[in-house]
């Protein structure tokens, strides 16, 4: 039986060699990834493996998945008897916090975890980690994938009871409750659960990957976010060469408003994906490059530097291989042009936004959502009406094509988005009273739900939307409030705080004008004030609101 198992799961691992530990002395290649952090996971596997085990568990608290099922599967191929190898090759298959395995992935990590099962050597402890993971993996053929992620949070918090002392049970408990959060419970009841599990570990040891990494994950939240600016701050000195844990701490940076900080993060995460990629897949471009370069996007477009933005989005429009089709990959493909557009105003652009060829969006829909909500809203601001009908109507069927959406339930973004089309295209035709009931609807709608982890923000936030309505529509006073509560959740936003200073302004609150000029002049240092962009922020700062004539426009108003 065993030997036939052997057989069975050899046919369903990577097809690359397994000789990722011979391969250490050449790792210049892509990075020193023997520095990856600290992690403890003892187990019994042959004498000497100890380290390259760890090494492998480390990689995986950082997400970067190949590379610990290589190392993985090394240590299988060196002891076939280490039950963990092969539980550490499920582990790796699955990614908890990202979009539900494939049913390759399932068939492979279940296959793997049945013949960790079958090998007889584990202790108790390891047999627990084997029954917990086998919750996940078991009957994934017809049991829904939240189910079965919240029936592994639930073996992982009887492990973590049975073994409170075992420092990798507490942090892989705290994963498995980010996993299975509700982002609709704006009390954050379970992040706030993974961090208090989290919190001391990370006093007693700070370089620990999964800590740092986890906690960011736990308070990627706004009235979070200031808790994980140490671990962000921390994370990139763990693993350096690591693309996923250079990336992460923009996601705090992000929260915060600390362009500087996020800019430099992104750029670092994007380096070293380039530098894996020319190591293992040919230069194709790595998939977590292309979701550094979203986020990378976005803090340039905060603050005023579109020259950078326009170059990050012809290299995504440049894109045609990849190394792995994910829905990160997916969500910039589109978002990173839809943001483009959106964020500088440029409407006639955005209504002119088609989907990137030479890709297929049946697995993530909602991806295509975007490129989509972009053209309804560019149409609807630029007086095209018929082409923001059909995008309307192409949101709505997109939105009720979502039938199986995984952790991330998207359809209510889709319909924030399709309320906010249809906001703008009401306000164009005439229908001012049914234009602001839908764009405080879709403003509503969408405060109820949460950013997901794999965008840095809406391509366009429907409360500011709702602001610049309001403003539209001479009611100065509610639009302020509507810039003051964006800028609450998302600080440091340049097109809020355009807004917010204008609303002030018309409010007869020139001190505030001037406050929220102030700190777009200091935002915008680099990029927003430079000759050529449509806001003149001097005048905009004396409180004068006028625009000067534009050789190349920043935003097209």
């Amino acid at each position: 039986m065993r030997i036939w198992w052997l057989i069975v799961v050899s046919l369903l691992l990577l097809g690359a060699p397994m000789r990722a530990i011979a391969q250490d002395e050449h790792a210049h290649q892509a990075g020193d990834l023997g520095r990856v952090g600290s992690a403890r996971f003892p187990v019994t596997c042959a004498p000497g493996l100890e380290p390259e085990f760890d090494r492998a568990v480390a990689l995986l608290h950082s997400f970067f998945y190949e590379e610990s099922e290589r190392r993985f599967a090394a240590i299988a191929e060196r002891d076939p008897r280490c039950a963990m190898a092969w539980w550490g090759i499920a582990m790796s298959l699955w990614h908890p916090l990202w979009e539900p395995p494939d049913s390759s992935a399932l068939a492979r990590g279940w296959a793997a975890i049945q013949h960790a099962d079958s090998l007889g050597f584990a202790t108790p402890r390891e047999r627990s980690y084997i029954a917990a993971l086998a919750c996940f993996y078991r009957n994934g053929d017809h049991v829904d994938h939240r189910t079965r992620a919240r029936d592994y949070e639930h073996a992982m918090e009887q492990l973590h009871a049975e073994f409170p002392a075992d420092t990798e049970a507490a942090i892989f408990y705290a994963l498995a409750l980010n996993a299975t959060l509700s982002y609709g419970d704006k009390t954050y009841a379970q992040q706030r659960r993974a961090g208090a599990i989290l919190e001391p570990i990370y006093a007693r040891q700070p370089d620990h990957p999964g800590v740092a990494h986890y906690l960011i994950h736990s308070y990627d939240f706004p009235t979070l976010a200031s808790r994980a600016l140490p671990m962000a701050q921390h994370y990139a000195d763990i693993a350096p060469h690591v693309p996923h844990a250079l990336h992460m701490p923009s996601h705090i940076f992000t929260r915060l408003g600390m362009w500087d900080e996020a800019i430099r993060s992104n750029l670092a995460s994007a380096q070293a994906g380039r530098e894996y990629s020319a190591a293992h897949y040919g230069g194709a471009v790595y998939y977590d490059a292309v979701h550094a370069w979203d986020y990378l996007e976005y803090a340039y477009l905060q603050k005023g530097q579109d020259g950078e933005a326009r170059a990050i989005r012809d290299s995504v429009a440049a894109i045609r291989r990849v190394s792995h089709r994910t829905l990160s990959l997916f969500y910039a493909l589109t978002s990173v042009p839809a943001r483009y557009a959106l964020e500088r105003h440029a409407w006639s652009e955005a209504a002119t936004l088609e989907p990137p060829d030479g890709w297929t969006w049946e697995r993530y829909p909602w991806t295509e959502a975007t490129t989509i909500f972009a053209r309804a809203l560019g149409a609807a601001r630029s007086g095209r009406p018929a082409v923001a009908h059909e995008a309307i109507a192409h949101l709505a069927a997109i939105r009720d094509g979502i039938v199986n959406p995984g952790l991330l339930d998207w359809r209510d973004q889709v319909e924030a988005q399709r309320r906010t089309a249809q906001a703008w295209l009401a306000l164009a035709e005439g229908r001012k009273a049914e234009a602001l009931d839908g764009m405080r609807a879709a403003a509503a709608l969408e405060d109820s739900t949460a950013k997901r982890p794999v965008t840095p923000g809406a391509v366009l936030p429907a409360r500011e939307l709702l602001g610049d309505m309001l403003l539209a529509t001479h009611r100065p006073a509610e639009a302020l409030a509507a810039y003051q509560a964006v800028l609450r959740e998302a600080p440091g936003r340049f097109n809020a705080l355009v807004g917010a200073s204008r609303a002030a302004r018309a409010s007869g609150r020139g001190a505030d004008a001037k406050r929220y000029a102030g700190e777009l002049l200091a935002l915008a240092k680099d990029g927003g004030a430079a000759p050529g962009g449509w806001l003149d922020l001097d005048a905009l700062s004396a409180g004068r609101h006028r625009c000067r004539p534009a050789r190349g426009p920043r935003r097209v108003a």
